[in-house]
């Protein structure tokens, strides 16, 4: 599949999505990040400046990236903690799996994503037909994204080891000489856990990282997203939903 056509995919797949979930009662919209986001927001800018039905308030960025798109695209920013209840966040992913778990953190930003996807009402996947798989780990062989304190990080990959695992601190070359340094002030450890299949597996592996000391979030997104929207090479959009995840996603926020 060639660059052109995978731009293309994610940009239909970013249309169909943001015109099935944007309406005139969508008044706070969370902005996620990398390339996929980029056609999201283009979108809604476009449907913000052209729908005098829509009353949208603010949009809450996941990164310096989302920040500025939002900015560029003359939408109204605002801050996670002036809206703490989101009405619809919209990310891309790096995998997703048939229940619609993915695996998030390549572009560094999912910390960030993770809070304000956990904060919003529906939490919907725009990406291309290539991030699909069966099982985590199959398709994204880059390791599970980890944050963690930058005090503990051998520390860390010892405990790691002793799950069977393995890490490799990401850096930021060639851009930069050193660690990739998250926007948190966080470093990043790229985890090797194998092929993760079911749910179960998943949340194995989240909750036994997420225990270990100095760990502040991974990039396993567990039951979180209901909708994911993902563009083929012939223009065609599929869409793979979770009910199960868009209700308890739903609860959760509104508890």
């Amino acid at each position: 599949m060639s660059t052109d056509l995978v731009e293309q995919a994610k940009k239909k797949a970013s249309y169909a999505a943001i015109d099935e979930h944007i309406n005139a009662t969508t008044q706070v919209i969370g902005i996620g990040s990398g390339s996929t986001v980029v056609y999201c927001v283009e979108r809604l800018a476009q449907r913000f400046k052209t729908d005098p039905a829509l009353k949208i308030r603010a949009c809450i960025p996941t990164s310096f990236q989302a920040n500025q798109l939002i900015l560029e695209a003359g939408l109204p920013l605002a801050e996670l903690n002036a809206h703490p209840v989101i009405d619809v966040t919209f990310d891309g992913a790096d995998e997703i799996d048939s229940s619609l778990n993915c695996i998030k953190g390549g572009g560094g930003c999912h910390l960030q994503e993770k809070l304000v996807a956990a904060a919003s009402l529906k939490f919907v996947v725009v990406a291309d037909y290539r991030k699909e798989s069966n099982a985590l780990g199959v398709q994204w062989t880059k390791g599970i994204p980890v944050e963690v304190i930058p005090m503990a990080y051998v520390t860390i990959q010892k405990k790691i080891e002793t799950l069977g695992g393995k890490s490799v601190l990401r850096m930021a070359a060639p851009a930069k000489a050193g660690p990739c340094v998250t926007d948190s002030g966080n470093l990043i450890l790229d985890v090797f856990l194998g092929v993760l299949a079911g749910d179960v597996a998943v949340s194995d592996a989240h909750t036994k990282l997420k225990l270990i000391p100095g760990v502040v979030e991974t990039g396993l997104f567990i039951g979180m997203a209901g909708w994911a929207y993902l563009g083929a090479a012939d223009g065609s959009v599929k869409l793979l939903t979770n009910e199960s995840s868009q209700k308890e996603q739903s609860r959760s926020v509104q508890a």
